[in-house]
């Protein structure tokens, strides 16, 4: 796919240029070209990845690929779906391995919808976002890569960064100015390299792996399922893939061997047969192979993710670590949305330019966790445990005596964050704590479930004009917007707040009418996420019955024009098995009086406040808007 270059001095400015097209740069770039940004996009590989490299798409990623509309397009593709891990060591007696317990990749604990790890190769998962972003106008650009860089943010120009880029064989240069540069090109990156920004290694100790992709003939029992292996011969980690294929890990060479090298390598051949050894007493034929590799790990991470606010890292660019968690992609992932959303915010005119200085803050202490978490379970999954101190069993059957090897222990609890589920990004203008500015003593009601900081706990309800049964948190597709969930109670309870908060938010001095759309007249009569402004959708949950809500009686203006995203929470969940509105109530939020949860454009909460008479309500998240956007938001409102 051979991108074009158009000639012509506005052709050559773009408000953002990225370089890679692997998984963060790809999510990127779909995210703007979807919001309508000029993206001009290159990568030096002439097609899309072919074979291997990663292919893990865990549970909080599933969601953010439904939520953008991309997941049954992957789904479509047959992937393996990894339910249960199994642990396999040594006997207590005796020779070869043993199935000493079993885990659920994605324990009932958390409350996922998808609760297993989704494997498909990375290409195809690549292909998914390409196909998406020729729909939006963008091609990737090929194969072309970068030269040279200057970023210039004394520059009064709106496209301060000038790019300097060149086809592979030298034979075509191009040079072009942008508002932005992100490079999504790897462990390798030039671009953090000509920044002059070091990556730190979190752990001097690094290990060299093989990993093969194939179809195999074995007798193994749990060849379709995740697992981790040691035997006295060795470690390997086995996942099931799409196609009949299987993956194989499996540990070559480690720093502390009297001859370490980290260039140390092994043929396909060589490493079958240290698989065949592993497995003993199973046995393993490969009848085809399509891909295989080898090379070290090692846990770095970026000493910054940018220096300027203007040329960004991103992905493996700004962390590297083992991939044996399955966690590479789905962090690229995150990554790419975390500053999308941000840069959509600050060009749009909605946010000061400030909030980009959150992009690194969030995301990097994220990679530090996910380092930490990695080179534990790296470590130990390259020990070879003595079988007498191996246990019989980590699964629940196991008797209350029996403990879980230290593995086991880092593997269970190394679950929520794995998943995707327990990411938590630390108090700043977006996530409120104490220290925010907004100061009302609505915000934070107490009993809230809902952190700040994290993801929105999922709930069902029934769409009130349809009668559809939906995921709440998967209503509002991936817009660059806020999402507002009112939960307004009772209706008989909370109609005056309800009609307060609803009178407020129309003022012209709220968060919500200073940012209406300047097109707002001519705004088809269908559009259901963004009738009044691109920068926020509603959403109304009464604690009632559908049959009981009507709401041309019960939903004031403007709640009321976003007709379809009014729910009734009359849906039993099993985590809250006696609650009347289990919405309300999974969200901690009163059943009788509801509350206000503002989540940000992904997926994060950022504010919870109680519903109330009068103004309160509508001060609150005034005073939490108005940290970070750029209009100054009116006066607050004498509570009424």
């Amino acid at each position: 796919m051979e991108g074009r270059s158009s000639e012509g001095s506005t052709s050559s400015h773009y408000d953002i240029v990225i370089v890679g097209a692997g998984p963060v740069g790809l999510m990127l770039s779909t995210c703007l070209a979807r919001w309508g940004y000029r993206i001009k996009h290159i990568d030096n590989r002439a097609e899309p990845t072919p074979t291997g490299r990663a292919d893990g798409i865990q549970p909080r990623s599933l969601d953010l690929l439904r939520n953008m509309g991309l997941k049954s397009a992957i789904m479509a593709h047959n992937p393996a779906r990894v339910f249960e891990v199994a642990f396999w060591d040594p006997p207590k007696n005796g020779k070869g391995i043993v199935r000493t317990g079993t885990w659920a990749s994605c324990p009932s604990f958390i409350d996922a919808r998808y609760p297993f790890t989704t494997l498909l190769h990375q290409g195809r998962i690549e292909r998914v976002f390409i196909s998406d972003l020729e729909e939006n106008g963008v091609r990737i650009q090929r194969p072309w890569t970068i030269k040279d860089f200057k970023s210039d943010t004394n520059s009064e120009s709106e496209y301060p960064v000038e790019v300097h880029l060149e086809h592979v064989d030298g034979t075509h240069q191009e040079t072009v100015r942008a508002k932005y540069l992100f490079s999504g090109e790897g462990a390798r990156s030039s671009v953090r390299d000509r920044l002059g920004i070091k990556i730190t290694h979190k752990d001097p100790i690094t290990h060299v792996w093989g990993v093969i992709d194939g179809v195999v003939k074995t007798d193994f029992p749990d060849i379709k399922m995740k697992c981790t292996i040691h035997s006295e011969h060795g470690s390997i980690m086995v996942i099931p893939r799409e196609d009949n294929m299987v993956r194989l890990y499996i540990q070559i060479a480690s720093s502390t061997d009297p001859d370490w090298s980290p260039r140390k390598t092994a043929t396909a051949e060589e490493v079958q047969a240290s698989a065949k050894k592993i497995l003993h007493p199973y046995l393993i034929e490969w009848e085809g192979v399509e891909w295989y590799s080898v090379y070290p790990i090692g846990q770095g991470i970026s000493d910054k993710y940018t220096l300027d606010h203007r040329v960004f890292l991103g992905g493996d660019a700004c962390h590297t670590h083992s991939p044996k968690a399955g966690q590479g992609m789905n962090t690229a992932f995150l990554d790419a949305l975390n500053l999308a959303w941000k840069i959509h915010a600050v060009e749009a005119g909605f946010a000061d330019r400030a909030i980009l200085t959150t992009y690194e803050a969030e995301r990097k202490d994220v990679a530090e966790t996910l380092l930490s978490f990695d080179n534990k379970y790296a470590k130990l999954f390259s020990q070879r445990p003595p079988a007498a101190k191996e246990v019989e069993a980590a699964s629940e059957q196991t008797s209350a005596q029996t403990e879980d090897n230290e593995f086991v222990k880092t593997f269970k609890e190394g679950c929520e964050f794995t998943s995707g589920y327990g990411v938590a990004y630390k108090p700043n203008a977006l996530n409120w704590s104490p220290a925010h500015p907004a100061k009302s003593p609505l915000i934070n009601p107490k009993g809230t479930k809902l952190r700040t900081g994290r993801i929105m706990i999922n709930a069902d309800v029934t769409r009130v004009v349809d009668a559809n049964v939906v995921h709440l948190e998967q209503e509002i597709p991936l817009n660059g917007s806020f999402r507002i969930y009112i939960f307004a109670g009772r209706p008989s309870v909370t109609r005056k707040a309800l009609k307060d908060f609803a009178s407020h938010l129309g003022s012209k001095k709220s968060f919500y009418g200073s940012y209406l759309r300047s097109d707002i007249d001519s705004v088809s009569h269908h559009e259901k996420h963004n009738p009044h402004s691109l920068f926020f959708t509603l959403c109304t949950v009464f604690a009632a019955r559908r049959d009981r809500i009507e709401i041309i009686r019960d939903v004031p203006s403007p709640l009321a024009r976003y007709s379809d995203h009014v729910y009734a929470d009359d849906r039993w969940d099993r985590r809250v098995p006696d609650a009347d509105a289990a919405a309300h109530a999974k969200m901690g939020l009163d059943q009788e009086r509801g509350g206000v949860v503002v989540v940000r454009p992904d997926g994060y909460i950022g504010i919870v406040t109680s519903l109330v008479e009068g103004s309160g309500t509508l001060d609150a998240l005034n005073q939490y808007f108005g940290a970070f956007c750029r209009k100054k938001l009116g006066d607050t409102m004498a509570q009424l």
